[in-house]
């Protein structure tokens, strides 16, 4: 079998900045690049971080307005941003969403959602903290963010 070069893979990583991004359609499927660090050239998010943020930006997405548009929040195995999965919502709601999600994380108080051990996988790796400080940079990256600079620069 010959493997093609999956659509991830195809963006240049060297030009490729912070931000939000639509990656791919698939139908109503939209896949976005929620890209919090610049590849390979900022430090990576701690594996506990990024724990986290999953726990926190998924939680939030799957009750919020759009919950019901909401297909998968996860992590880059790269740890330098997310996939955000959505069903019929505009690049609009989708920024929306992301502003309002990291908004949630950066003021997160409390135990965080599914993170117990009967719960989750690895229950032990979470930074609340560090999570708070990834989410508040992030935001001032998102902060004049338009719907028009969602697309890759190549």
């Amino acid at each position: 079998m010959e493997l093609q070069k999956i659509a991830s893979f195809s963006v240049d990583h060297t030009k490729l900045e912070k931000g939000i991004y639509v990656s791919r359609i698939d139908g109503d499927i939209t896949t976005y690049d929620i890209r919090m660090k610049k590849p390979n050239k900022e430090e990576v998010m701690t594996t506990g971080a990024c724990h986290t943020i999953e726990h926190l930006f998924a939680t939030y997405a799957r009750n919020s307005e759009f919950k019901d548009k909401i297909i998968y929040v996860g992590p880059m195995g790269c740890r330098t941003g997310f996939y955000l999965l959505v069903r019929n919502m505009s690049d609009a709601d989708a920024l929306k969403l992301t502003k309002d999600s990291f908004e949630f994380i950066k003021n997160f108080e409390g135990e965080i959602p599914g993170a117990k051990e009967a719960e989750c996988g690895n229950y032990r790796d979470h930074d609340l903290n560090g999570a708070k400080k990834e989410a508040e940079t992030y935001l001032r990256t998102l902060q004049n963010l338009t719907v028009a600079d969602m697309r890759y620069k190549q």
